[in-house]
Order: C-alpha cells, then sequence, then structure tokens
C-alpha cells in the first residue's frame, strides 16, 4: 500500500517551475501549424488556427502538471478521466483542422506522449500506434494532405521519452513513500525505546521504594532510628528516579554496572533478601558494560517484586554477568514475558548477545544471564 496523501517534494518554487517548463519546453513544435494558422487568407480559419492550438497548448500544460502533482502524492489517476483528457487533447487538435489543414497532425505528439503518461501501458500503446499511422493513411485519404515520415519519427520518440519520464516519477513516488515509511517506522522504533527505557528504570526505582516504605511502616514502632533511615533512603531513591527520568527524556542518562551493582545491594537489603554480590568487575567495554549494567538491574527487580527469594546471588565474567535467585523461579521458560525482558533482549541483540531465563542447575529459583559471543582480546576468555 502506498504512503498517505501528503503534499508534493518538492515544493519549492524552483520545481514547480521546472514542472511546468518540463512541459512547455515541447510546446515549441506546435510552431508549424502555428505559422501556417496565421498565414490563413481568411480571419476566421486564422482565428479558429490560431485559438485552437493555444486552447491545445494550455490543456496540455495544465493536464501534465495536475498528473504530475497526483502522482507527488502517490494519487491514482482513473483511467476513465484519463481517456477523458486524452480525447479533449484530441478534440482541441482536430477543431484547428479548418485553420491549420494537414498540419493539425503535429498535436499527435502531444497527444501520444499524454497517453503514455496517463493511461495504462496498453491503451497507450494503442493510442501511439493509431498516432503514429495516422500521418500516412491521411495523407493517402484526403487531398492536398502531405505525409511526413518524420512525423511519425516524432511520435515515436515523444512516446519513448515520456515514457522514461513516467517510469522515473512512478520510481520517484516509490521512493519517497518509502523514505516516509522509514522516517515512520525509525519514530515507532524511538518512541518504544524511551518506553523501555521508562519502564526499567521507573519499575527499578519504584520497587525498591514500595520495599523500603513498607519496611519503615514496620519499623515505626519497633526502630524509629532505622525506619527513619529508610524513609531518607526513600526520598533518595524518588530523586534518583526522577533525574534518571530527566536524563533519558533529555538523552543524557546512561547506566554502569557498577553503580547497578551498588543499587542491587541496597534493594536486596531493604527487602531481606541475602545477597552475593562481587567485590569488583572487570573492565568492561562501554557498551557491554551498560547492557550488564542493564541485566542486574532487570534481575534484581525481578527477585524483589516477584520471586519471594531468601538468597540473591550475582556473577560477573568479563563475557557473561548473570542473576540468580532460589525463589518461585520463572512463569515462562522462555523468558518471553515481561516489558523488561523484552526491553533487555532488544539491547543484547544490539551487540550480539544471548539472553538466557531458566532455573539453576539445582531446580529451584531463577536465573537470567546474559552471555555476549567473546569476550574482548584483554579479557582473553570466550564463552
Amino acid at each position: 500500500m502506498t504512503s498517505p496523501p501528503g503534499p508534493p517534494r518538492p515544493v519549492n518554487r524552483h520545481w514547480r517551475f521546472t514542472g511546468w517548463l518540463l512541459a512547455a519546453v515541447w510546446l515549441f513544435f506546435l510552431n508549424i501549424p502555428f505559422t501556417t494558422a496565421l498565414h490563413q487568407p481568411q480571419m476566421w480559419r486564422r482565428l479558429v488556427g490560431i485559438g485552437s492550438l493555444v486552447a491545445f497548448a494550455v490543456a496540455y500544460v495544465l493536464i501534465f502538471e495536475w498528473s504530475r502533482a497526483r502522482r507527488q502524492r502517490n494519487l491514482p489517476v482513473s483511467p476513465g478521466r484519463a481517456r477523458l483528457l486524452i480525447a479533449v487533447l484530441l478534440a482541441l487538435g482536430l477543431a484547428g483542422i479548418p485553420g491549420t489543414g494537414g498540419d493539425w497532425l503535429t498535436t499527435l505528439v502531444f497527444v501520444a506522449a499524454a497517453a503514455v503518461f496517463l493511461l495504462p501501458s496498453v491503451e497507450a500503446l494503442v493510442v501511439v500506434v493509431l498516432a503514429a499511422a495516422a500521418p500516412p493513411v491521411t495523407a493517402r485519404l484526403v487531398p492536398g494532405w502531405e505525409h511526413e515520415s518524420t512525423l511519425v519519427f516524432a511520435v515515436l520518440l515523444a512516446s519513448f521519452a515520456m515514457f522514461g519520464v513516467s517510469r522515473l516519477a512512478q520510481r520517484n513516488s516509490e521512493l519517497q513513500a518509502a523514505q516516509e515509511e522509514i522516517r515512520r517506522l525509525a519514530v515507532a522504533e524511538e518512541r518504544a525505546r524511551a518506553a523501555r527505557d521508562l519502564h526499567d528504570i521507573l519499575g527499578h526505582s519504584l520497587t525498591v521504594v514500595a520495599v523500603k516504605a513498607e519496611l519503615a511502616g514496620r519499623l515505626m514502632e519497633l526502630d524509629p532510628a532505622r525506619a527513619a533511615t529508610e524513609i531518607a533512603d526513600v526520598e533518595r531513591l524518588a530523586r534518583e528516579a526522577l533525574a534518571d527520568v530527566r536524563g533519558t527524556v533529555g538523552a543524557y542518562r546512561g547506566v554502569d554496572l557498577a553503580s547497578e551493582l551498588a543499587g542491587a545491594r541496597s534493594a536486596l537489603a531493604a527487602a531481606g533478601v541475602v545477597a552475593e554480590l562481587p567485590e569488583s568487575v572487570p573492565p568492561l567495554p562501554s557498551d557491554r558494560d551498560e547492557l550488564f549494567g542493564w541485566t542486574v538491574r532487570e534481575g534484581v527487580t525481578n527477585v524483589v517484586r516477584h520471586s519471594g527469594a531468601r538468597r540473591c546471588v550475582i556473577r560477573v565474567e568479563p563475557a557473561a554477568v548473570e542473576v540468580r535467585d532460589d525463589g518461585r523461579g520463572p512463569a515462562d521458560q522462555r523468558g518471553t514475558a515481561g516489558h523488561g525482558l523484552a526491553g533487555l533482549r532488544e539491547r543484547a541483540r544490539r551487540l550480539d548477545a544471548t539472553v538466557t531465563v531458566a532455573r539453576p542447575e539445582d531446580g529451584r529459583g531463577f536465573l537470567l544471564r546474559v552471555t555476549v559471543p567473546a569476550a574482548d582480546p584483554e579479557g582473553g576468555a570466550h564463552l
């Protein structure tokens, strides 16, 4: 399907003038019948000849410009309307016979060219053949009309040239439609990416905020000092989430593994989950560091929100990161459910990484692992 109708492109004045000129420049070939009309001895014949030629020229230019504009808007020209326009041109050419005599046949060059531009291929071919055959046939049938072989050649040449112009216009229209579709898909992809980022940021941050707020509520009477600490953490997390959202909207936010591990330690402690985290991480390329940071964020969010786990282990290698717990395990063994995992898979695909969601070897809990094809030469390992 073609894209929705829109304004023709380009729409600048230079292109508009060029479009009109492309049709008008060929009207020079009407000079022969025009000269014949000017030299008619009778005034009425002179007026009929000149008037019909001027009307023919104006109609041809307007028809060409109108059809070109519709092509640029990806709007079809109905065959019925195209036949009517061709008939109008032919009628205007015939109307000039009293003033132009046999030279009216020059107008068939333009009729054939317009047919190629407007009509379906088979109908256009029929018109071209008839226009090319008209000069020799009428020369035999009408006394005083001379056969000019150059006119037959002009009909064929103009038709061939217009065929090239029409195909070029069609290709340009298709290219414009493809560019519009690419722009639309790019906007849709960017919106989806922003939505995934906001989901991942707020999903993690608000989960931790909710856990800490619940913990502070339980400690309000038992341990007011620790409850105040948890409330302070809630405020800090809320401010960080707000900063992340602003950073995402402004395209300034970055995620790194070290920061996510620090946040994971705080979130797991607030949820009462025993955490086993690496004390340090190996040096990683920036894109891999960001991917591993997103993995830790998504994995810890699932542990805190869904798993009911008592223990969580995060391991980082040069070419892999994994988050595992001893909770209920994945509801979907394929790991296709959830916006967070969908966003993580999209990020992993950019690095040709593999996302694994399964149960650990002992059959209990949840395992999220992201593996890149190979470590950098500094890391040396291939998984």
